[in-house]
Order: structure tokens, then sequence, then C-alpha cells
């Protein structure tokens, strides 16, 4: 396949205080969500002067990204796109068509699937090429990189580093806690997908954590959840990480290391939820705390994306660690395809 751009695709942050409110209403435009849980959302910004630390951390990457291929010899332009906030993906797009590009892959700051984790990114892919109109590039989205042997090192390294912020003595002892973004447990469950791998987004949060661990000689490990929202009376991925917390704590685990493996990248839940409210839960109550780094931020994360594009670009053979399917997106290194990852559509009542 040739390809004549790369584009990566994310979730989007605010840059400063008077994005926050637009931000939010953006993300949570049509899901009823009351202003008050909006202002209470908002402060959590407001602790970081407004500012999510998501663009800086791509941008970061796309620097990385960039030094990556032109060391394999690509000569490849990045292009950044945002679903919620700017550079919006439309915009982006719109750039890219100014350019001439006619053909462009798509990484996205996701390694899972699901439908947030990955068909709103095709969603974000349909909305852009509609909106630029006629002339507008074919977007191709790469596959999943949950069980990449690059995604799982720089994991699996980033945990060792967590594990050598607590004292020696207490290292040995600690809980190793993998988490990532609750979703409702009804979203779980993708469509057209044999019942046995229906649940591919917890699924493959869990294989990645498995694979982490086994990478790391840990024999016990739990995987968590974090960052739910909407009415309680909605069922929801669980334990809170929180939460868990408390349950190790009330079991007399002295310490614990926090893995965000569901995450990319920093941003600002990430932050508040680990580093403000699940660390200070731990201090308050004399736990040893630590927190492995996203991914992201290791170069050998750059080093897997260009991969992932050599796969479509040269037919390079893909790798993968895991005993979980992809479930028809990207096996066999192929891109994801645009009818993949569709939620149940739970029949009427």
């Amino acid at each position: 396949m040739d390809a004549d751009a790369l584009l990566l695709l994310s979730f989007g942050g605010p840059e400063g205080p008077d994005d926050v409110l637009p931000f939010l209403e953006r993300v949570t435009s049509g899901r009823g969500v009351p202003r008050e849980r909006l202002l209470e959302v908002a402060k959590h910004y407001d602790h970081f002067g407004g500012v999510s630390p998501i663009n800086a951390c791509n941008r970061a990457l796309i620097d990385r990204i960039r030094t990556a291929l032109a060391e394999a010899g690509i000569d490849l332009p990045v292009y950044f796109g945002n679903r919620n906030w700017h550079p919006l993906v439309e915009d982006t797009l719109a750039e890219m068509t100014a350019d001439g590009v006619r053909r462009a892959l798509v990484i996205a700051t996701s390694a899972y699937g699901g439908y947030s984790a990955c068909r709103q990114y095709h969603e974000d892919i349909e909305r852009a090429r509609a909106a630029v109109g006629d002339g507008a590039p074919e977007l191709v989205k790469l596959r999943h990189f949950f069980d990449h042997p690059e995604f799982i090192a720089s994991a699996t390294d980033a945990v060792r580093a967590a594990f050598e912020q607590l004292p020696e003595a207490e290292r040995d002892a600690a809980r190793l806690v993998f988490t990532a973004h609750s979703i409702p447990t009804a979203a779980d469950v993708a469509a057209g997908v044999p019942a046995e791998g229906g649940h591919r987004y917890s699924r493959q949060v869990a294989e990645a954590a498995r694979l982490v661990a086994v990478e790391l000689g840990v024999p016990e490990h739990d995987v968590v959840w974090q960052s739910r929202s909407g009415p309680p009376s909605v069922p929801w991925l669980e334990p809170d990480v929180v939460d868990h917390i408390a349950v190790l704590h009330a079991k007399s685990v002295p310490s614990v290391v926090i893995c965000p493996i569901g995450f990319v990248s920093d941003h600002v839940e990430v932050v508040w939820d680990l580093d403000n409210e699940a660390r200070e839960w731990a201090v308050e109550h004399d736990m040893g705390f630590a927190r492995a780094a996203t991914a992201g931020v290791d170069t050998r994360f750059a080093r897997m994306v260009v991969e992932l594009v050599r796969e479509q670009t040269e037919g390079v053979a893909p790798r993968a660690l895991g005993e979980v399917p992809s479930a028809g997106c990207g096996v066999n290194g192929a891109p994801c395809a645009v009818d993949c990852c569709l939620p149940v559509r739970r029949p009427a009542r």
C-alpha cells in the first residue's frame, strides 16, 4: 500500500483556562451531562492551570516518530489531529488536502479495541473526510498494538523503574496494579465477535497487563479501572483504582505500583486520578506508592509506530506477543477494518 503521510489522531485537551469548559462541552455533547458535573470536572483542569498535558505529550511523540521514520529511511510527513480540541482533525485533514496528500495512514493514540478506544476514531475519520468533501485523502487506520513487543517492552521498563522508586525493602511485597479507563459494561461487548472474544477491550487490557507481568517475572497482579463517569445506575467496569487500593490496604499490603497500561500518554485523567487521588489515598494510609510512566514516552514506542507503518507500505511481517485476538481488527497485520468495533445494539423494549 502506498502512503504519502501519517496522521497521529488523538483525543485532545485544553491548553488554557478559557478552553476548559468548551472542551468539556464538546466531549459530552449529546450525552445529557449536567452543567454542574462539567464544572466539577473543570476543577481538575484548574489544578493544572487549565492545561491538559496530552497535546504536549503528543507533539513530543510526533517528534520521536519523525526521528524514527528518518532513521528508518522513510520520508513521510507526520500530521496531528484531535477529536475534541485543536488541532481538530477536520482542520488537519483540510491542511493535508491542500498539501496534496492522497492517502495517509492513521495511528490512533489507543492500543485497544472497543467503541471508545477504536470505533470512535473511525467515526472521526469519516466525519473529517465528509467535512473536507471531494478531494479528501483516503485515511487508513493502523491496527491495534496492545500486544506488540515494543509496546510491552516500553511498559515493562516503565514498571521496573516504578518499582525502583520504592525503598528496596518494600519492593518484594509491593502489589502490581494495572489500570485503564473504565467504560460501561454494555460497551465492552463488540458486535460480530464470537462470545469467547466479545469483551474485546477488557480482554485486551488484561492481556497487555499479563504480558508485562510475565516479562517482569511478577507472579500476581491486578487489573482495575479509573475515570468512570455517568449515572451510578449504569454498570461500568470495576473495581475503581482507589477502591482497590483501599482493599489492598485492608489486606495489609504495604505498597502498590500502578501501571496505566490503558493509556499511551499522560493527560488530566491519568495525572489527576493516579498522581493525585490514588497517591494521596495511599500516602494518607501509610502505603508506599509508585506510578509507572505511560509507554508513549519511550523511544521504542515511536519505533513501533514505524513498524506498523512498514507493515502497510512494505509488507513487513506483523509481530504480536499475545494470545487474545484482535477479532477482525488488524488480523495478521491488516489495517483496522472500517466496520470494526461496532457496539452491540440492544433490542428495543
